[in-house]
């Protein structure tokens, strides 16, 4: 039984053991690893208190799979709800569809009994967006800013590609073999209101086939998406490669994309024998993994593989 995980994991991967180790699945270890960085107000790229988009709205996107059967569930663009993750479950358990977006997964989240927030954010948070904008738009464009009509283009201004974007990833094999991901984010600071990322696009941001393993990203999103990356991950697992072969190949697919979105990309992977992968664009990046024989988890480096960086 293990469990991997994107460094911001570390606030709950203990729970998620402790779940495995008490004979729950992997998918229950996986929902509660990641409600425990959900409800983390110093990660400000998941769940509560993250950051919001350019108009100060917080958006929550999330998705959940189950390497047994390759059921899925997800939602996008959703206010209000703190427990994406959960949301995203319920999505998978209860309804035949796979993703939800907005007014929608809003909806649905207060059938399933989940409690709407009527705030979501702190003062620094919100702070934090005020001075960042202020510092490249005129007072009276900020205080108009939700009636803008050139709002594509401060957009382009005030995302730093480097700075505003994280999410967590959490992997999990339990004592059945049964694999299981999942994926939540705030996604992109100060972005475009609606825009979705890889989180909640399966095959992009999150993938799980017992048959072969499973893989989960953070990073460009955009990126993410236009190369399948966490089935690409998985893909080549089951083409023969190693965990280690695996993440580097899908990893260098990325070099190959054109256009001005290309910039950093994380993954993690795990294959259906357990063995663990972390692979980054960006040097000197960890994740984390923790096994059932283990007292504490353990962070280690990710493989370093180049990717071209063009932005803008």
């Amino acid at each position: 039984m293990i469990i991997v995980g994107s460094t911001n994991a570390d606030v709950g991967i203990q729970h998620g053991i402790d779940i495995l180790k008490n004979g729950g699945s992997a998918m229950d270890a996986v929902e509660a690893t990641i409600r425990l960085v959900e409800d983390n107000p110093d990660d400000h790229t998941v769940g509560h208190n993250s950051y919001p988009n350019i108009l100060g709205d917080l958006q929550l996107d999330a998705s959940i799979m189950d390497g047994a059967t390759l059921e899925t569930g997800a939602i996008a663009a959703m206010q209000g709800f703190r427990e994406a993750i959960s949301i995203a479950r319920r999505v998978k358990d209860t309804l035949p569809h796979v993703l939800l977006a907005g007014e929608g997964a809003e909806r649905f989240a207060a059938e399933m009994g989940f409690e709407k927030q009527a705030d979501m954010l702190t003062d620094e948070i919100r702070e934090a967006r005020e001075e960042l904008l202020k510092a490249d738009m005129p007072p009276e464009v900020f205080a108009d800013l939700s009636s803008s009509a050139e709002l594509h283009q401060w957009v382009t201004l005030a995302s730093d590609p480097e700075k505003t974007r994280g999410t967590v990833n959490v992997l999990a094999q339990d004592h059945e073999g049964n694999l299981c991901t999942g994926v939540s984010t705030s996604g992109w600071a100060w972005k475009y209101p609606g825009r979705v990322g890889d989180s909640p696009i399966i095959g992009a941001g999150n993938y799980a086939d017992n048959r072969y393993g499973a893989a989960g990203c953070t990073g460009m999103g955009e990126m993410a998406i236009r190369g399948a990356t966490a089935h690409s991950v998985v893909f080549y697992l089951k083409s023969g490669a190693s965990v280690a072969q695996a993440g580097i190949r899908a990893m260098q697919d990325l070099d190959d994309l054109g256009g001005r979105y290309l910039s950093g990309m994380n993954i993690v992977a795990l294959d259906s024998g357990g063995t663990p992968g972390g692979f980054s664009s960006i040097k000197d990046r960890t994740f984390i993994y923790q096994t059932d024989e283990m007292s504490t988890h353990e962070e280690t480096m990710r493989t370093f593989v180049e990717i071209n960086q063009r932005w803008g």
